[in-house]
């Protein structure tokens, strides 16, 4: 089955992300030039995007979805290391192979650019160059935070931690950035949540069973998550609440 491309992701003024994505602070012909060499690809829950050591003819933002990044060892066990959430660059200018497994853990699509000709426009366009520092920065803030939460804190709290984060990111991108209560689809399975926190799916389960008992959050279903107070849920994770949101 093909996805089809949502008709809001096709053009760059339009784009749910644009405000976050590599070329944030891009003006008119710098846009353009990302047009020229700007295409789409989408992916089924499942797939894989990029296998660890293929070479890489494309760089990208997630549009929408979120893919998985996992490290195999020698003895093939696996690990999931990291999200991708929309927004987030997936490839290196400068590195020709991929470092680590992507896999579609929902229907992504992607916003690509052929590789050799984005490394090309950034070494010539400040704006472009700037942006990515920033998203690399972000990034290991976020695998420094995340190391924080699979090493030192209570299963309660890596599931309050990870509810935050994606809810942070949910709220980053839409137009009301601060509008409370936040909503959004738990975009994880209870699975997936297990495998990423490194807990068993009964003790996901159960903790997120408490969160909904003690008023944290609201579920409707097993995805549906309603956040009714943003600093109570950053409270129950173990993190201070005066940054609470992303921007």
């Amino acid at each position: 089955m093909t996805l089809q491309i949502p008709l809001e992701h096709s053009n760059c003024s339009d784009c749910p992300i644009r405000h976050r994505a590599v070329c944030a602070h891009c003006d008119g012909d710098e846009l353009a030039e990302l047009e020229e060499i700007k295409y789409y690809r989408t992916f089924e829950a499942g797939q894989t995007i990029i296998w660890s050591g293929d070479q890489m003819n494309f760089v990208g933002s997630v549009v929408s979805g979120i893919a998985s990044l996992t490290q195999t060892m020698e003895d093939g066990r696996t690990q999931m290391v990291g999200l991708l959430l929309p927004s987030d660059f997936v490839g290196r200018p400068g590195r020709e192979s991929a470092a680590y497994d992507v896999l579609a853990t929902t229907d992504v699509v992607m916003c690509c650019f052929r590789k050799k000709p984005f490394e090309e426009l950034m070494a010539r366009t400040p704006h472009i160059a700037h942006r990515l520092l920033q998203m690399t920065l972000d990034e290991l803030d976020a695998a420094r935070e995340w190391m924080l939460v699979l090493g030192r804190k209570t299963a309660r709290e890596k599931i309050a931690s990870l509810l935050s984060i994606i809810a942070r990111r949910d709220a980053s991108i839409s137009k009301d950035r601060r509008a409370e209560p936040i909503v959004f689809d738990l975009p994880l399975t209870r699975e997936a949540m297990a495998d990423y926190l490194g807990l068993t799916l009964e003790t996901v389960s159960r903790q997120m069973s408490a969160l909904k008992k003690d008023g944290v959050i609201l579920l409707e279903g097993k995805r549906h998550v309603t956040i009714p107070d943003m600093g109570r849920l950053m409270e129950e994770a173990g993190d201070d609440t005066d940054g609470g949101f992303l921007v």
